[in-house]
């Protein structure tokens, strides 16, 4: 009977909530903090970037609303998840920062001209090395070391990195070896295919992942252990509609604050002797960390099968919006746009796909599969700032 006392809809509902709204960082209900920070975040913009943007303490205060909204988004992610159910709920935080990470990629070019040509490359590449190496390898270690073994539908990643691998190599790799035109780039009409076929592929894998083939997705055999948001009432309509409104006010913040502080950083970078293309990693870093946070959680919890379709719909999310969106402004603006890797970081990226095909292989995970690939993570880290 205490098994189904939290679905009842009268009496037992309301002391359910009040127990769990302090743990609101998991459970579809919103607590004071949740609606303060985004609020918090924007006024920061506004005070630092309109109003009186050379006051003492503009870069902190930038930077603590930057990450006090990477904490309040997967917060609202996960709200809006619960609402909604797998595996439609892991898309909702990898489209919203896909295409804020779009709109911060466009507007820095924008900004910098023909000068950033190289920039959604580098952005592209560290999201997909972040992603497949950082996230899903923090992920594994952190639910290999606390579950032991941990169990996903091979079907789903399979089609999922079959998807990835495609993508990724029409986009970062077959410029080297096209010849209409010189250089890592690809001719008007060539660059138009592209972005075509990335658009046709992330487009195919949303359906199949949410309509067609939807339980090639769904967690199969996993407990959430010491997770409230498995047992808590699911948000009402008002609650799941206000964390919308301030995921997206959160992801706005993260992004505008990312960007704010970017060329300080970037001269940082400079001074250090650190090569330009870092500032790919610093882009695709600091848009990545409410996914990474939300997927080492949801592996944290027993749930792998949620971490990696969020991991992996996140790489795929990243490239299919981007490079068409990319594509066009290129185009229009006839600017070059530089997508061929250099031989060491094509070569990482062909080992980062082949060793999340072998990670991938089997439906279980232990604790070095994640080791395997936060090794090749530092090592890509490394060889990016000593080349």
């Amino acid at each position: 009977m205490t098994l189904e006392a939290p679905e009842t809809p009268s009496g037992a509902a309301q002391p359910d909530l009040a127990s769990t709204q302090a743990e609101s960082s998991a459970v579809g209900h919103n607590a004071p903090w949740t609606l303060v920070l985004p609020v918090f975040g924007a006024l920061v913009l506004l005070l630092t970037g309109v109003l009186a943007p050379s006051i003492p303490g503009a870069f902190a205060l930038v930077t603590a609303a930057l990450f006090t909204n990477v904490v309040t988004s997967v917060h609202h992610a996960e709200v809006i998840a619960h609402r909604v159910g797998e595996p439609l709920g892991t898309l909702v935080l990898a489209l919203a920062v896909t295409v804020i990470e779009v709109a911060l990629i466009v507007s820095m070019m924008l900004a910098g001209g023909e000068a950033t040509s190289g920039l959604p490359r580098d952005t592209v590449f560290a999201a997909v090395m972040i992603i497949l190496n950082g996230i899903i390898g923090l992920s594994l270690l952190v639910g290999g070391q606390r579950h032991h073994e941990q169990e996903f539908r091979q079907d789903g990643m399979t089609a999922a990195l079959a998807t990835l691998t495609v993508i990724v190599v029409f986009t970062l790799v077959l410029p080297n070896f096209a010849t209409t035109a010189p250089g890592p780039v690809y001719s008007s009409a060539q660059l138009v295919f592209i972005a075509i076929a990335t658009l046709v592929l992330f487009g195919g894998f949303t359906f199949v992942q949410t309509v067609r083939h939807r339980d090639y997705f769904l967690p199969q055999g996993e407990h959430a252990e010491g997770d409230p948001s498995e047992h808590a009432a699911p948000p009402t309509n008002k609650e799941t509609l206000t964390s919308l409104l301030l995921l997206l006010i959160a992801l706005v913040v993260v992004v505008v604050s990312a960007k704010s502080i970017s060329p300080t950083i970037e001269a940082w970078l400079i001074a250090a002797g650190a090569p330009l293309s870092t500032l790919g990693i610093l882009v695709a870093g600091i848009v990545l960390l409410p996914e990474g946070v939300a997927a080492v959680r949801a592996a944290r919890h027993n749930r792998v099968q949620t971490s990696l379709n969020l991991a992996i719909g996140s790489a795929i999310a990243s490239i299919g919006l981007t490079i068409p969106i990319v594509a066009v402004v290129t185009l229009v603006m006839d600017w070059p746009l530089h997508l061929g890797l250099d031989d060491k970081s094509t070569l990482l990226l062909f080992l980062t796909l082949f060793v999340a095909a072998l990670s991938l292989r089997t439906g279980r995970t232990t604790v070095l599969h994640g080791l395997v690939h936060l090794v090749l993570f530092a090592a890509y880290v490394f060889l990016s700032f000593i080349p």
